[in-house]
């Protein structure tokens, strides 16, 4: 957590980390002044395709019917996105074709969130918002297009219109229901996912910061609460974990849901 910390003093005292310290120089930059190009943000997310696919290529590669620990591992892995997200949300009868779905998005939200945990690397890439809203980009489309695979276009009538609601009211619901489901849902896809991972982030580089002042540059009374500072953001570090793993669940949770009520929609 200490080397989050940024320069935290200067003559004036305490300065706090802004947004723009989340931002580092690009690797290779391109299409300046705007600060375009292929940055630290790239670079994890491509690692993290490269760990994802070498992890379970090696766990699957020697099927026993005893599994060695990878195998176990990766066997349980897939299980639990399979099983607990796919099947019980989606049902028995129409999950399996959407499984590897759900499975790319789990683990992929999971190690870019991790990001931020782990030494040297320490950014989860989905702070970033471009990379939370392509996923939920992906996501948005992939439930219309099998909205109307399914149900032809009488898809965006089974959405937007439900049974039960009286004449007088019906034109307000259905304005409703095509605000929330086709436009206020892509945005909550994404910035939950988005918001949760940045406002994480910040409290522990506050907390680094913050620690780093108070034991190396403070003086008299303040310099004790150093102590409870580094305390206190070890705890929301071990907190910031938890949420990171949550919000991968989480995320891929509403695409089964999406999903589902997608395929689904005729029966409401």
């Amino acid at each position: 957590m200490i080397a989050l910390a940024l320069p935290a003093a200067n003559e004036e005292g305490f300065v706090p980390p802004t947004l723009e310290d989340m931002h580092l120089p690009e690797i290779l930059p391109w299409g300046a002044p705007y600060g375009d190009g292929f940055g630290k943000q790239m670079l994890l997310i491509l690692i993290s395709v490269l760990i994802i696919g070498w992890f379970f290529i090696v766990a699957a590669r020697k099927g026993q019917m005893v599994p060695g620990r990878l195998q176990f591992l990766g066997e349980a892995s897939y299980n639990f996105v399979r099983n607990s997200i796919g099947r019980d949300i989606i049902g028995e009868k129409d999950f399996r074709p959407y499984t590897p779905l759900l499975f790319s998005l789990f683990f992929f939200i999971l190690i870019n969130n991790l990001w931020g945990s782990i030494p040297l690397a320490q950014l989860p890439t989905t702070s970033h918002v471009g990379t939370a809203y392509a996923l939920a980009g992906i996501v948005y489309f992939t439930w219309i297009i099998l909205g109307i695979k399914k149900h032809g276009i009488k898809y965006f009538k089974y959405a937007t219109v439900p049974s039960g609601v009286p004449i007088a009211i019906l034109p307000l619901v259905v304005l409703i229901e095509i605000i929330s489901t086709f436009l206020v849902r892509p945005i909550t896809h994404s910035l939950r996912l988005f918001a949760t991972m940045l406002s994480g982030h910040l409290i522990i580089m506050l907390s680094a910061a913050g620690t780093e002042f108070l034991l190396l540059e403070a003086e008299g009374l303040l310099k004790p609460l150093g102590v409870l500072t580094l305390v206190g953001g070890v705890g929301m570090f071990l907190f910031e974990v938890l949420i990171q793993v949550l919000q991968a669940y989480v995320f891929t949770l509403l695409t089964a849901i999406y999903i589902q009520g997608s395929i689904a929609a005729a029966e409401h």
